[in-house]
């Protein structure tokens, strides 16, 4: 038998496997107009994918709780009526493959208003149309050639907090199984835990417990509308990568997943970096699975590993010897659609292919 086809039960979702698509962002919804922010047939094409090719669970890209949260203009959005129609289709369709269907909640913050990458990745120009404020916890810009952020007050922190609330509940509308609060790679909520973007003085600021608590408030909110029957994720980056200088460690990792459990959230989704452009990662195959194993360690929740998994041996041997409960998979996915099934026939696992395809490949591919 192979761990890594084992399904896995979160209150009362049972996932069929432990192989999961990573969010990733594909800058293809329109940036203006009634469909800004909306999903196109190019999502549904490329996330119903993966659902076909065997994948457990697949994750929508970060999808922003308002518009400046967006980290391009392309991005999609779940703050209207519009999106979330769209959205259920992605839903319906990767469930109807047999996937379960989830969705990462984000708001970029500092980080908002890039072009597209394959043009570079720029920060959009203030004086574009496409431009907006963007917002954060204090008012030092990412890079010296990103905006320098509006310092929220914290009548806008609870605003924030309200929009991930009101798009979580369209989520669980739109069919989503699974809502992921995105607290990761240098966005908004990473932006308010790490002392090196965080220089507030009143009770969002200062020590761990005042730096932690919009991660909190936004965890606790979102559970509180999404089914009880049904997970919540979190995303943590669990380092900023810069131990030389004040900034977010994996010893507070591990306090922030014991007080995400404590808020009802069911597995920590643990990552890396993406708070300074100057962090030196050190990138390797499973270079993060070490903090996904000490955070399900010692912060006593399930977790899953992400970054350079591409093996199926690999992959296997990660949830084998519970390192993490699954592992997400990002490029890989994007190369190959149907790695899981692939990976299910390499590990001997039973996997049947969509029937439709089943005069190339055979019931077990």
């Amino acid at each position: 038998m192979s761990a890594l086809f084992e399904p896995i039960t979160l209150r009362s979702l049972t996932i069929p496997n432990r192989v999961w698509m990573s969010p990733m962002c594909m800058y293809s919804a329109a940036a203006e107009g009634p469909e800004t922010g909306v999903a196109t047939d190019f999502h549904l094409a490329h996330l119903g994918s993966r659902a076909a090719g065997g994948t457990g669970l697949v994750m929508t890209e970060a999808t922003a709780v308002a518009a400046e949260g967006r980290i391009s203009p392309w991005d999609l959005g779940l703050w209207n009526d519009r999106q979330q129609e769209a959205l259920a289709r992605v839903a319906a369709l990767i469930a109807a493959h047999g996937s379960v269907p989830a969705i990462q909640l984000a708001h970029a913050g500092r980080k908002a208003g890039t072009d597209r990458p394959w043009l570079g990745g720029a920060p959009i120009p203030a004086d574009d149309e496409l431009a907006w404020q963007p917002v954060g916890p204090s008012d030092e810009a990412f890079s010296e050639h990103h905006q320098a952020p509006a310092e929220l007050s914290v009548e806008e922190i609870g605003q924030v907090v309200a929009a991930f609330a009101d798009a979580a509940r369209r989520a669980a509308e739109a069919g989503f199984q699974v809502a992921e609060v995105h607290g990761a790679h240098g966005y908004l909520i990473h932006q308010f835990l790490s002392p090196l973007t965080n220089k507030r003085t009143d009770g969002y600021g200062g020590s761990f417990a005042g730096r932690a608590r919009l991660a909190l408030e936004v965890a606790a909110a979102v559970r509180a509308v999404w089914p009880a029957d049904l997970p919540v994720f979190f995303r943590l980056s669990a380092t900023d990568w810069l131990p030389e200088q004040p900034s977010w460690t994996v010893d507070e990792s591990v306090l922030l997943a014991k007080e995400l459990q404590a808020v009802g959230i069911d597995l920590v989704d643990v990552s890396s970096g993406g708070n300074s452009p100057h962090a030196k990662v050190e990138v390797g195959p499973g270079y993060q699975t070490p903090f996904a194993e000490r955070i399900r360690t010692e912060g006593g929740l399930p977790v899953n590993a992400v970054g350079l998994i591409t093996d199926p041996a690999q992959a296997e041997a990660v949830v084998a010897e519970g390192r993490a409960d699954a592992v997400m998979l990002g490029r890989e996915l994007l190369r190959d659609p149907y790695w899981a099934l692939h990976a299910a026939r390499e590990l001997g696992a039973e996997r049947t292919w969509p029937h439709q395809y089943g005069f190339a490949v055979g019931p077990r591919g």
